[in-house]
């Protein structure tokens, strides 16, 4: 199962729609849940109907939080995507059998039985989450706040019996002006690595969550081999070696 977590605080101000973007993940089996975050618990008008939007396209969950709410509402959108995935895939198998999907309406003894494997499937499946990081210039003091969320939901995954990874982009990019977004992360399940994101940050204040959001649904549906990602040039030579990007990639959903 595979998840992209977008955190922001803002609206989109570069390149394509993030809405197009959040269509593609769905397109591929990836669902897009996002994260508006802000430290008086408003969001402008315009910022809270984007974030809306960019989760009806990818099938997931909009959520406006405080910093101290974000780390529980990160937990919770994943767990709870995951549980509705496997529901789903019951169901199909329900309405395939039985020619319904109503688990209400089996006798007890199967009912039961049918929660224990949604329950066991969503604990065993594996998963893969990558959290994407507005770093424009306005996210500067939530940072910690993100930092502290990746840190839970890292301990959070590790609880579970199945197989879980993480991976963390930033965006825009800071190793170039025109980099849309840059990976802090590569697949990992080690807690150990999650101090070293956002070494030197650069915030600055476009806002290319379109962008970003199309090379992190490429990057997560195993097409980033048509262009490479570019990397903090601080970081471990584990989290990825430094790459340029491919031009004309965005040529059909320029909006």
């Amino acid at each position: 199962m595979n998840q992209i977590i977008l955190i922001t605080d803002g609206c989109s101000n570069v390149g394509i729609s993030p809405v197009v973007a959040a269509a593609r993940a769905k397109a591929e089996g990836i669902i897009v849940h996002v994260v508006g975050i802000t430290d008086d618990g408003e969001l402008g008008l315009l910022g809270a109907e984007e974030i809306r939007e960019i989760a009806q396209a990818g099938g997931g969950i909009s959520r406006m939080v405080k910093p101290d709410q974000l780390s529980h509402t990160v937990q919770m959108m994943t767990r709870k995507t995951v549980a509705q995935t496997v529901r789903q895939a019951v169901g199909q198998e329900l309405r395939t059998i039985l020619g319904h999907d109503r688990v209400e309406a089996l006798p007890p003894e199967e009912r039961s039985e049918v929660v224990r494997v949604i329950d066991d499937w969503s604990e065993r499946a594996h998963l893969k989450v990558a959290l994407l990081i507005d770093a424009s210039a306005s996210m500067k003091p939530k940072l910690q706040a993100v930092k502290e969320a990746i840190h839970d939901l890292q301990l959070s995954l590790q609880a579970r019996a199945g197989e879980s990874q993480v991976a963390v982009f930033h965006f825009p990019g800071n190793v170039s002006g025109d980099q849309e977004v840059e990976m802090d992360l590569d697949w990992t399940a080690n807690l150990a690595n999650v101090n070293r994101l956002f070494y030197k940050l650069n915030m600055r204040g476009t806002t290319p969550t379109g962008p970003a959001l199309m090379k992190v649904v490429q990057f997560v549906a195993g097409n980033a081999d048509t262009y490479e990602y570019e990397t903090t040039p601080a970081a471990p030579a584990q989290l990825g070696a430094g790459r340029t990007r491919e031009e004309g990639i965005w040529s059909d959903y320029i909006v």
